[in-house]
């Protein structure tokens, strides 16, 4: 998820920066978080992510699998009953017994087959929800022991973006934050670029760090002069 916002623009030069780790205040408290309580996980733990629920996925393979068994049972029925098997059944046990193994049409539903496993398989074992980001367990708070909570990629990314426009000398911003990732970039139409860098990386590694969240992601800051109109 990213944000962006911008002024108006003048200069022509250019500037980034390394990867940098985004750092707590120099009293350890979240800067912008007001009188907000401080987060931390007492038991050393990231918090678990959040697990989706995949309605739609298991519905569809819920109906897919229920038609199959569905059709087969109905012409197992009808064939116990004295009754001729279906066409499909008949046609498909021909095909299966005449077709060799390596011809094209074999290989291909082997093929769908296994990817169709393999994506069933992924989302068994895959918690989803990657727009949700796990914020660390608050501490002495009574009833708060089994309270998880989570932030919104898009909402840590507008604010974060905010943080960024309040540096003297930037014109525009725009931040993008993965789970693991905060990638700021930033045009600034005065100030040197080095202490715009400087100043934003400051300001963002305290942002970062008062958003709480459970894994502490890296912070990478690029700056520079927007182009000539």
């Amino acid at each position: 998820m990213s944000a962006n916002t911008s002024r108006q623009p003048t200069g022509d030069s250019d500037l980034s920066s390394g990867p940098g780790q985004a750092a707590p205040s120099a009293d350890g408290t979240p800067g912008a978080a007001g009188g907000a309580t401080k987060v931390i996980d007492g038991s050393g733990r990231s918090a678990r992510r959040f697990w989706s629920a995949r309605r739609i996925p298991a519905a569809l393979a819920a109906l897919l699998s229920a038609a199959a068994v569905g059709f087969l049972l109905y012409d197992v029925v009808a064939v116990r009953a004295d009754r001729s098997a279906m066409r499909w059944r008949r046609r498909l046990a021909e095909e299966l017994a005449t077709r060799p193994l390596d011809d094209v049409w074999m290989i291909v539903g082997a093929a769908v087959a296994m990817a169709l496993g393999l994506w069933l398989f992924l989302l068994a074992v895959t918690p989803g929800l990657r727009r949700l980001l796990p914020m660390r367990q608050p501490t002495g708070i009574p009833g708060t022991g089994e309270v998880r909570a989570g932030l919104d990629r898009r909402a840590a990314a507008l604010v974060l973006r905010d943080r960024a426009m309040q540096v003297p000398g930037v014109q525009s911003a725009r931040v993008a934050v993965s789970r693991r990732k905060v990638k700021a970039r930033a045009q600034a139409h005065f100030r040197d670029l080095d202490e715009v860098r400087a100043d934003l990386d400051a300001e963002l590694g305290e942002a970062v760090t008062s958003l709480g969240l459970a894994r502490q992601p890296t912070l990478t800051v690029r700056v520079r002069r927007p182009k000539k109109g």
